[in-house]
């Protein structure tokens, strides 16, 4: 047993000798290593060159990671989850159709009482929906619920953070775990990490977002929404500043940005590199830390420099001078600049990472922004000056049709959102992703008319050329001298017209079929009441593009009709109308879309609106509403005439190619 024990320890003894000489050298070097990255992770390098190299932030913020890193990643995702429980919701699984069958698309927003702190900004959005033609007041009619509690500012030290709304919607009898519910908010989370954490379970609701993330997105269900100020108008909304004199496209800027610098906190870093870019020639970038309560307490040394060179130039005339404009995330992903930018037909460039962009669900932000990444600041700058200048003429007018269409006033916002989730409701109804992206746009090529782009006269390449001439008769004929009887014989010799339709108004029964004039073209006769917007309705019996909408007393020659035929008009591309204005001043005109946009030059301003006639004075009053529909009056006032080459000129008739316009 000795022996045994003996010859054990004498084993042991030298495997350990047999260790320490040929192994020890690497254990030692292990223990060297170990030790020598301790000490790098414990110190930051000092680099000879340092005075050179400004860092982006100091050594002791990088190390302490300001807080937002402190967390596991499994605390992280668990925060998360906590926060989004519905994470896998889509309209197939938390969404129930069947409320949309009977009644079609109808909202309904809870009512809101005195005693509910409602901000303005909630105020414009409830304001829009129920003046919108989803807006129902009957909760049992309706397809989607939007709650009367203000949701926009949920930073709990935002003096407009409404506490305990957990409590108040479980005992909403319609909220059903929130269930076909939209949800809007602008602001979430609180200093110092900014998380999207709105401080009340949201259930199944559709969440509509500013500076949503990626991460959190629920595509096809939740909806990311531009940030948007107070100020930001209810409807209507200033129009872009893109004008037709808008050339060259390339401005004195190249590049610019304007606004706060963040010492600490998330979103410091990006906004903290700009200067590097800044060589205050085409490449303008001014920061301002005079900001919050203690910037003077974490102040660098750049504060003072960069608060005087910021006063030094006036924001408004930058962006109207800038080709580019960066938009750099804030403390949140979305900033205000994002909508001023497009505005001013700035081109955006984003530096958000992770960033939902509004609306994408319709709109192709390829075509009008510049998305960077924040990482890669310093090739910004290269990038955009290799953009060619029709790319960035095309860029600019794509900025100012998504701000005018989409983006320009909070009604616009929320019947964007609304049409976005009607589309996904009635997805063999919805509309073509080419539809939102091209004039008139999404809110005003309507998927209940149709889907078939042929259908839709803005998308047509090669017109027909024809037009239909529809005329509305209030007085009875009488006799065959009548100015109606003349209009139709004038306007049935045009080459151009394909079929004459007489909207009969009056009170009388319309002659027989054998009193009206013979015409080489189809004259038809439809019945309507005594009601001038009855002419914006006879889409079926409409088979062309433009129509000629004429009173019953104009006076038109075949001459005047071929030479307004042959393009002798106007095209506006905001209003749709186009309009050859001659004798017929303001009793007649080409009016494009008559399926959509039907509109009759006769309402346009004019001495004879103020005469008393009734007729005018209904067209005024119409023009009235259409104006409030809009918040500000669409239709382009002008008077132009445009007459054949030779008209006046003293030379033969024979000569000149329309002859009858000089006849009395």
């Amino acid at each position: 047993m000795q022996t045994r024990k003996k010859y054990i320890f004498i084993t042991f003894f030298a495997s350990w000798l047999l260790l320490f000489f040929f192994g020890g050298d690497q254990i030692r070097r292990l223990a060297f290593l170990s030790r020598k990255k301790a000490a790098v992770l414990k110190n930051w390098p000092r680099w000879t060159d340092r005075s050179f190299l400004k860092s982006f932030a100091d050594p002791e913020e990088l190390q302490s990671d300001g807080g937002l890193h402190k967390q596991s990643a499994k605390a992280r995702r668990a925060s998360r989850m906590n926060i989004y429980k519905h994470s896998r919701c889509r309209m197939e699984t938390c969404f129930d159709f069947s409320r949309c069958e009977k009644h079609g698309f109808k909202v309904f927003v809870y009512p809101v009482e005195r005693e509910d702190p409602v901000s303005e900004s909630y105020l414009k959005i409830i304001t829009s929906i129920e003046e919108s033609r989803y807006y129902t007041s009957n909760p049992e009619e309706a397809c989607l619920f939007i709650l009367n509690i203000d949701t926009l500012d949920r930073d709990h030290l935002s003096i407009q953070y409404v506490h305990d709304i957990n409590d108040k919607i479980q005992g909403f009898p319609l909220w059903n775990y929130g269930r076909n519910h939209l949800v809007f908010n602008l602001y979430s989370g609180t200093w110092p990490n900014y998380t999207e954490d709105l401080g009340f379970d949201i259930g199944q609701a559709i969440l509509a977002k500013a500076s949503f993330y990626v991460e959190n997105f629920r595509p096809g269900f939740d909806i990311s929404i531009p940030l948007f100020s107070k100020e930001h108008p209810q409807k209507g909304g200033e129009r872009g500043w893109l004008y037709q004199n808008s050339v060259p496209p390339k401005k004195k800027y190249m590049l610019a940005f304007k606004g706060k610098r963040y010492l600490t906190g998330i979103g410091s870093d990006t906004r903290n590199a700009l200067h590097h870019i800044h060589n205050g020639k085409d490449i303008i970038s001014l920061t301002t830390c005079k900001h919050g309560k203690d910037w003077e307490k974490h102040k660098d040394t750049r504060c003072d420099k960069d608060n005087s060179d910021y006063e030094k130039f006036d924001y408004q005339e930058l962006l109207h001078n800038s080709t580019f404009c960066i938009i750099p995330r804030g403390r949140r992903l979305g900033s205000f600049r994002f909508l001023e930018a497009l505005q001013a037909a700035c081109i955006p460039v984003l530096l958000s990472n992770g960033w939902e962009l509004p609306f994408s669900d319709a709109i192709d932000w390829s075509k009008s922004a510049i998305v960077g990444d924040e990482r890669l600041l310093l090739q910004i700058p290269s990038t955009v000056r290799c953009i060619h200048s029709d790319k960035i003429l095309a860029f600019q007018q794509q900025t100012q049709f998504l701000w005018e269409a989409y983006f320009s006033s909070v009604e616009k916002i929320v019947q964007t959102t609304l049409e976005i989730i009607k589309d996904r409701i009635f997805h063999r109804e919805s509309r073509p992703k080419f539809l939102w992206n091209t004039l008139p746009g999404g809110l005003l090529a309507l998927p209940e008319y149709s889907t078939h782009l042929g259908d839709f006269p803005f998308y047509h390449l090669h017109p027909s050329g024809k037009f239909t001439a529809f005329i509305r008769a209030v007085s009875p004929v009488v006799s065959l001298s009548q100015p109606i009887l003349k209009l139709i014989q004038a306007v049935s010799r045009s080459q151009h017209c394909a079929q004459i339709l007489v909207l009969w108004s009056c009170e009388k029964p319309p002659p027989p079929r054998g009193r009206w004039p013979q015409t080489a073209v189809p004259l038809t006769v439809i019945h309507g009441r005594r009601k001038v917007s009855d002419r914006f309705f006879p889409y079926s019996a409409i088979g062309t593009d433009a129509v000629l909408s004429l009173d019953e007393h104009t006076s038109l020659s075949t001459s005047e009709v071929r030479r307004g035929g042959r393009g002798g008009g106007r095209w506006d591309a905001a209003t749709q109308i186009r309009t050859p204005h001659g004798r017929a001043g303001c009793q007649g005109g080409f009016t494009s879309c008559p399926r959509i946009s039907h509109w009759d030059n006769g309402v346009s301003k004019s001495p004879a609106v103020s005469s008393g006639n009734p007729r005018f004075s209904q067209r005024q009053d119409c023009l009235n509403q259409f104006a409030a529909w809009f918040g500000y009056m669409p239709l382009v006032h002008s008077q132009l005439r445009l007459d054949p080459v030779l008209f006046k000129d003293q030379v033969s008739v024979l000569r000149k190619k329309y002859r009858h316009l000089e006849k009395p």
